[in-house]
């Protein structure tokens, strides 16, 4: 009785705070099998995310037991005379406010004291998939898959990440160039539509749905079941660093290891991604202790261009039963690279030790009380034929030697991306995911604070602007509809719209990422 009353007055407060007449016992008598909460601890967790940057306001968080709960809050939301915004949330890694709204609900995808009563995960031997709550993180769907000897194709680099989280941006890593992206890895989806609809969609069924909630920022839908396609797992990995000091060979050597997708699995890396190294103590120090603490590498000693260097990361998937050829296999690979001779770092681990590295060096952050700072990330692909300019006005101009975080480079082939989802990607058959994953801080360090990176980040797509490199925003973040229009370009932008039209027509969903404006009273949302 305490906690209806406590979600009436909260309710009631909306009416009184924003002026959309919604009959308060409406959201009491949805028949919802999870928790409608307005507790503060739960507000509290709501209002914030990874970024660190923004805060919201929401006035009540769900934690669904069933999607059904979601399609009736939706629903409530669609069909009140004025409406509320409803944002989904699920990790809440997102950086700049996507998942969060003012004034409205949060959907708590991941976790919550309902977590069992929702879709379990279900593993298909036969027709290797595994139909996975879209809440539901990275790492238990892997844990669930191995069960059965499985594992999905394609990763991102960090796995406490929610499927219906990545799934509605794209999921990226190292295993891109091969598999593509996350997103051409579904068979099939269920959705809950801006107008309180369950729907299933594939490519057969609900197609337009399907692709455009694959890299749709939440825009047309809540994901709440993903059928994800499975692969035999490796059982080890063979993970390999070598460095390099000029960038056309770096860049030259990434792009002849993606060119090789085709080839059967003993010609080719399955993971292939790089980063830059413009400080000296970052390659001894990021995500783990894999240069040797007593030999630490020196850029100084590699006579590197501009104070950089350059990091290739391949790795060489097997089982114990092939064992006994895989340095055969991987010495005939590297044998092709141009890497600065006697710079080669391998180490050899349990597949699943790889694909959880990013996780052991959160838990070391945390423990300094270095995880839950502001995180003021810009990721950007970048098309090949200019790539060597962002290098020159960038990583040896713009970021001088300094930096509070690794920065990724790797590239992709747009021909394992399908463009009838709602991703977009620069013109050109191969682009660089370019990534400064950097955390301010309060060390004293002006060139560490948020104020600094943050005018850095914009320095950085100024520097794209004026010398017309054709960027886009992976993950993006923009404050204008302007800017929103430019990102995806005439023909998307008028495809993104009409998708919008048909499956969110009051603009009620991820509010937080600033596209559309909420059709009924603005003030609503946190614009």
């Amino acid at each position: 009785m305490a906690t209806k009353l406590l979600l009436t007055l909260a309710i009631c407060r909306l009416i009184v705070t924003v002026g959309f007449r919604f009959d308060p016992t409406e959201l009491l008598r949805l028949g919802l099998n999870g928790n409608l909460s307005v507790e503060v601890a739960d507000l509290e967790t709501a209002s914030v995310d990874f970024g660190g940057l923004h805060r919201a306001e929401p006035m009540a968080v769900l934690n669904p037991a069933t999607a059904e709960d979601i399609a009736r809050l939706v629903k409530a939301a669609y069909d009140s005379a004025h409406g509320f915004t409803v944002s989904a949330r699920g990790h809440g890694h997102s950086i700049n406010g996507q998942a969060m709204t003012t004034n409205g609900v949060v959907i708590q995808m991941s976790g919550g004291s309902n977590s069992k009563q929702k879709l379990l995960t279900k593993v298909s031997e036969k027709f290797m998939y595994a139909d996975v709550w879209g809440g539901e993180l990275w790492i238990d769907v892997l844990t669930s898959t191995l069960e059965y000897g499985l594992a999905p194709k394609s990763w991102t680099d960090y796995l406490y990440l929610s499927v219906g989280g990545t799934l509605s941006n794209a999921g990226i890593s190292g295993q891109a160039f091969n598999h593509g992206p996350q997103i051409n890895n579904v068979h099939e989806l269920d959705v809950v539509t801006g107008k309180g609809e369950l729907l299933t969609c594939s490519e057969k069924e609900n197609s337009e749905l399907f692709h455009a909630a694959l890299g749709g920022l939440g825009q047309f839908g809540i994901i709440t079941r993903a059928r994800i396609a499975l692969e035999q797992a490796p059982q080890r990995v063979r993970w390999i660093r070598v460095l390099y000091s000029n960038f056309s060979t770096f860049t030259e050597d990434q792009e002849y290891l993606i060119s090789l997708q085709g080839k059967p699995a003993s010609q080719k890396f399955d993971y292939v991604e790089g980063f830059v190294i413009v400080d000296e103590g970052l390659i001894n120090n990021w995500r783990s202790s894999f240069f040797s603490p007593s030999n630490p590498v020196k850029i100084s000693s590699l006579k590197s261009e501009g104070g950089v260097l350059y990091c290739l990361e391949i790795t060489k998937n097997y089982h114990l039963s092939n064992a006994d050829i895989v340095d055969q296999e991987i010495e005939t690979l590297l044998k092709k690279l141009k890497y600065i001779p006697a710079s080669v770092f391998t180490t050899d681990l349990p597949y699943v030790d790889f694909l959880d590295r990013v996780h052991k060096a959160e838990l070391k952050l945390r423990s300094k009380g270095l995880w839950e700072v502001p995180h003021p990330w810009l990721n950007l692909f970048v098309p090949k034929s200019r790539i060597a300019d962002f290098d020159k006005g960038v990583f040896k101009g713009i970021l001088g030697n300094k930096t509070s975080g690794p920065i990724l480079i790797y590239p992709m082939n747009k021909n394992k991306w399908d463009e009838r989802s709602s991703v977009v990607t620069p013109e050109e058959e191969v682009f660089y995911l370019v990534g400064f994953l950097r955390s301010a801080l309060t060390n004293g360090d002006e060139t560490q604070t948020l104020d600094y990176l943050s005018n850095q980040n914009y320095e950085i797509l100024k520097f794209c602007e004026d010398a017309k490199i054709k960027i886009k925003q992976y993950l993006p973040h923009y404050t204008t509809q302007r800017e929103w229009r430019d990102h995806f370009g005439d023909k998307y932008w008028t495809r993104f719209q009409q998708r919008k039209l048909e499956f969110d027509p009051r603009h009620i969903l991820a509010t937080g990422q600033r596209i559309f404006m909420p059709s009924f009273n603005p003030n609503i949302a946190s614009w």
